[in-house]
C-alpha cells in the first residue's frame, strides 16, 4: 500500500510538471524582433546567426556535476576553484550522499586516474525499472554493468553506475559552466541508448521505424539499430519515415550539415574502418553509424558518405553530399567563411565521452579544442555553441523529470511492467516514455548568460525548438516532442554583446583557461 500511495503521488507530480513544460513553451525571452542575415543571410529572431551543437555521449547530470562547484580537497587530483558567486545545481546533497543514498551502493568519486570506466546498461526498459516508480533507488540492481576493459568497474561491481566525477577530471565543461550557461533541468526526451537520442534531437520522434530490426517497439525506435542503406551499416538496421529539422531547413534555404569524424577520408571515401586508439587501450572506429540521425531518413541521408563537390557548396542544397560531412569539411567551410547556420557535431568515436572505449578526459580534448577554434574565428559574435549529451548510459542520476508523454507497450516499465504512466501517448505512438534520464547541457556563446544555471524544464528536441524558432521553420508535427519542449532562451541574454570578455581559451589536455 505504501508504494501504491508513492506512486499516485509521483504520477500526480509527473502530470504537473508536464502541465509547467506546456506554460515553459510559452516563453519568448529576447524573440523580438528580427535579426537580418550575415551577408544578406536569412533573418532570425535572435542575433544568432550560427548554431553549433555538439553532441556527445552517455552521460547524466550527476555523473558529471554532483557536487558542484565543489571539488573533494583529498581527491589528489587538482582542485577546481570555482567563483564565489557561482550559484548552486540540483546535485547530490549531503541527504543523497553515503551513508544516505537509497541505492544499494553509495555514490563515490572517480579520480582523473579512473577516467576509463566500464559502460553501463542503459536501454529504454533497464533505465525505466533502474527509476524503480520514481523512487531512483535500483541503479545498481538494473542500470549497472561491468562492460568494458578489465578493472573499468574500480572493484564497485555493477555499483560503478554510481560513480561520478568533480571539476578534477571534468575540468573544461566545469570551466564552461563558470563563464557561460548551463542546466540542471534537462532531460533525455525518452529513455533509451544513442539512436533514440540522436533522432529525438533532430525529428523529436522516434516512432516510425522500419526495417529488419529487434530493436524496434511497435514501430518505434527503443533500441541501437543502425541506419538502413549506410556503407558502414553492419547489424541490425532501420528507415525511419516522417520529418526532421534537415527538411524544415531545406524548406527555407537555410544552410545547414552534420559533421562526423571518421565520415570520410581525405580522398573522398568512407571511412568506416577509420580509427583511433581509445580510452580501453583499444582501436575505436570514428564513424559509429547509429549515432547519425540525419542518415535514417531517405531525403537527408548520405549512404555513399560521398563529399562535397567543393567547399563552397558546404551546407548547400543539390550537393551530392546532402548536407552530410566529415567533421574536417566543418573546419574547412570555416576558414571559407562558409559557416552553415546550423551545424551539429560528432566526434570520432574515442573522443565522444562515452565510457567503455572514451572518457572525460579525451572528450575534453575534442570540446575544447573545437571551441577554441571557435572563438578565433570572426563568426564567434554571432555564434552560440551548445554542448548537449545523447543519453545518461545507465549512470545514476537522482532526479527524475516530468512525465510529458505515457506509453504502454511491452518495453516500459516505469510505474508497472508494461506501464509508464496509464495515459494515452501523444500520436498512439507506444514506446516513448519521456522524459527520461537528467542530461548535462550547457551553451557556450557572446549571448550566453555568465555564471548562470538554468532551472526552466528542458529537453534534448528544445534544441530543435530553439532552431525552428530562430530561423522560422515552423514544427516538425506528426506528435513530435517539439510541440511540448521547453525553451532554452533563459541561458541567453540576447541584449549583451561583449565578443571579447565572452571568449575562454581552455587547455584541451588540463581543462584550464589559457591564452590565446
Amino acid at each position: 500500500m505504501a508504494r501504491k500511495r508513492v506512486l499516485t503521488l509521483l504520477m500526480a507530480a509527473f502530470l504537473i510538471a508536464g502541465a509547467s513544460v506546456a506554460v515553459a513553451q510559452a516563453s519568448t525571452h529576447g524573440r523580438s524582433h528580427k535579426h537580418d542575415g550575415d551577408h544578406g543571410g536569412p533573418s532570425t529572431t535572435t542575433p544568432i546567426k550560427h548554431l553549433v551543437v555538439i553532441y556527445q555521449e552517455n552521460v547524466s547530470f550527476d555523473h558529471y556535476f554532483a557536487t558542484y562547484p565543489e571539488t573533494n580537497p583529498s581527491s589528489g587530483d587538482e582542485p577546481f576553484h570555482a567563483r564565489r558567486d557561482t550559484p548552486s545545481v540540483n546535485g547530490l546533497s549531503t541527504s543523497l550522499l553515503a551513508p544516505n543514498n537509497p541505492n544499494s551502493t553509495q555514490p563515490f568519486l572517480l579520480h582523473r586516474s579512473q577516467a576509463e570506466t566500464c559502460d553501463q546498461d542503459h536501454d529504454y526498459t533497464a533505465e525505466q525499472q533502474a527509476f524503480d516508480h520514481g523512487l531512483m533507488d535500483k541503479f545498481p540492481e538494473f542500470a549497472g554493468s561491468t562492460f568494458g576493459i578489465p578493472g573499468c568497474d574500480w572493484g564497485h561491481g555493477t555499483g560503478i553506475t554510481m560513480g561520478y566525477f568533480d571539476g578534477g577530471t571534468t575540468t573544461a565543461l566545469w570551466n564552461y559552466a563558470q563563464h557561460f550557461a548551463m542546466s540542471d533541468n534537462s532531460y533525455g526526451t525518452t529513455f533509451g541508448p544513442s539512436t533514440v537520442g540522436a533522432l529525438n534531437l533532430v525529428s523529436g520522434q522516434t516512432h516510425g521505424a522500419s526495417g529488419p530490426s529487434t530493436e524496434v517497439t511497435v514501430g518505434t525506435v527503443t533500441g541501437d539499430p543502425q541506419p538502413s542503406g549506410d556503407v558502414c551499416t553492419t547489424r541490425d538496421n532501420v528507415t525511419m519515415s516522417g520529418r526532421n529539422i534537415g527538411n524544415l531547413l531545406n524548406d527555407k534555404g537555410i544552410t545547414w550539415g552534420w559533421f562526423n569524424g571518421g565520415f570520410h577520408t581525405a580522398d573522398g571515401k568512407p571511412a568506416c574502418t577509420q580509427t583511433h586508439i581509445g580510452a580501453d587501450g583499444k582501436p575505436k572506429t570514428d564513424y559509429i553509424p547509429h549515432h547519425e540521425p540525419f542518415q535514417y531518413y531517405a531525403s537527408t541521408a548520405n549512404p555513399q558518405h560521398l563529399p562535397p563537390t567543393s567547399v563552397a557548396m558546404i551546407g548547400h542544397q543539390g550537393d551530392q553530399a546532402n548536407h552530410q560531412y566529415d567533421l574536417t569539411d566543418f573546419w574547412a567551410a570555416l576558414a571559407a567563411h562558409n559557416l552553415p547556420a546550423v551545424s551539429f557535431l560528432k566526434a570520432p568515436g574515442y573522443q565522444d565521452g562515452h565510457a567503455g572505449y572514451s572518457s572525460p578526459v579525451l572528450e575534453q580534448q575534442f570540446i575544447a579544442d573545437t571551441i577554441n577554434r571557435l572563438e578565433r574565428s570572426s563568426d564567434w559574435r554571432s555564434t552560440a555553441v551548445v554542448i548537449a549529451y545523447d543519453d545518461s548510459d545507465g549512470w545514476y542520476d537522482h532526479q527524475i523529470g516530468p512525465i510529458v508523454n505515457h506509453s504502454q507497450s511491452a518495453a516500459d516499465a516505469l510505474s508497472d511492467p508494461g506501464l509508464c504512466g496509464t495515459n494515452p501517448p501523444s500520436g498512439g505512438y507506444e514506446g516513448r516514455c519521456g522524459y527520461g534520464p537528467r542530461l548535462p547541457l550547457l551553451v557556450v556563446s557572446p549571448f550566453a548568460k555568465s555564471n548562470f544555471v538554468d532551472h526552466s524544464v528542458t529537453d534534448q528536441s528544445s534544441i530543435l525548438r530553439f532552431i525552428e524558432d530562430n530561423w522560422g521553420t515552423g514544427r516538425i508535427g506528426d506528435a513530435s516532442f517539439d510541440a511540448k519542449a521547453g525553451s532554452l532562451d533563459n541561458m541567453f541574454n540576447f541584449r549583451q554583446h561583449d565578443e571579447g570578455a565572452s571568449r575562454l581559451f581552455l587547455d584541451p589536455n588540463t581543462g584550464e583557461p589559457t591564452r590565446w
